[in-house]
């Protein structure tokens, strides 16, 4: 079994940057790719951002060049910086975890943290 804690969740005013953190624990050793999906009230929960046992980065076109996705591979941990945010950023976010080279769908994620809360005031 792999375990994901998210930390860094917070409230922030519109403009400002908060940085999330997600670390791997248990079978850890089989994760291969890491991401972050989000889901904001009333909505579905929907990609952040990826990132493949290689490097490769994949990024929602709503956070490009806001969000910056990177992972220490000693600690097994993934962080997200988020810069610029917007109250329309206002979710919680989920770390992902997959046994893959990279992450393909959603729906085919085999591990998720439990998520933390990241509210952008106006």
């Amino acid at each position: 079994q792999v375990q994901l804690v998210e930390s860094g969740g917070g409230l922030v005013q519109a403009g400002g940057s908060l940085r999330l953190s997600c670390a791997a624990s248990g079978s850890s050793f089989s994760i291969r790719s890491m991401g972050w999906y989000r889901r904001a009230p009333g909505k579905q929960r929907e990609l952040v951002a990826t990132m493949s046992s290689i490097d490769n980065t994949n990024y929602a076109d709503s956070v490009k060049g806001r969000f910056t996705i990177s992972r220490d591979g000693a600690a097994n941990t993934v962080y997200l910086q988020m810069n610029s945010l917007k109250p329309e950023d206002t979710a919680v976010y989920y770390c992902a975890a997959d046994h893959s080279y990279r992450i393909t769908y959603m729906a085919a994620v085999p591990y998720w943290g439990n998520g933390t809360l990241v509210t952008v005031s106006s």
